[in-house]
């Protein structure tokens, strides 16, 4: 397998649920948050350019970010689920994998030495 990624940032708010009283992440905050993708293809499935993806590609992933995801708070964004990292990079995974099929993972990072990420079982 080949693989390529890209990264993207946006900076949103959110609190999360089912935490205990007194929890920090319970209160409204926010992130500066980095959101990674990554595509894979078998050689035999490469472009004629020998590309997994074209980059240029992505761009409505940039536009999709910088519309839905910028400067928003995620839990009006995420009404169906609390928005974690993890949650974050599955819901983003489950949104775009019909339009990105080479699409194998996405990590969202909250803060420089965290990451979450979403890869579907094989």
């Amino acid at each position: 397998m080949l693989s390529i990624t890209k990264e993207f940032h946006f900076s949103a708010s959110h609190r999360l649920a089912h935490l205990a009283a007194g929890h920090p992440c319970g209160r409204l905050h926010g992130h500066n948050y980095v959101l990674m993708v990554e595509l894979s293809a078998r050689e035999s499935e490469l472009t004629p350019a020998g590309f997994v993806r074209d980059y240029g590609d992505l761009d409505a992933l940039k536009k999709w970010i910088d519309e839905f995801l910028d400067h928003r708070h995620l839990n009006d964004v995420m009404k169906d689920r609390n928005p974690s990292a993890e949650n974050i990079a599955r819901w983003v995974y489950e949104n775009w994998r019909r339009d990105l099929p080479e699409l194998t993972a996405v990590r969202v990072s909250e803060t420089p030495k965290t990451w979450a990420m979403y890869r579907p079982a094989p």
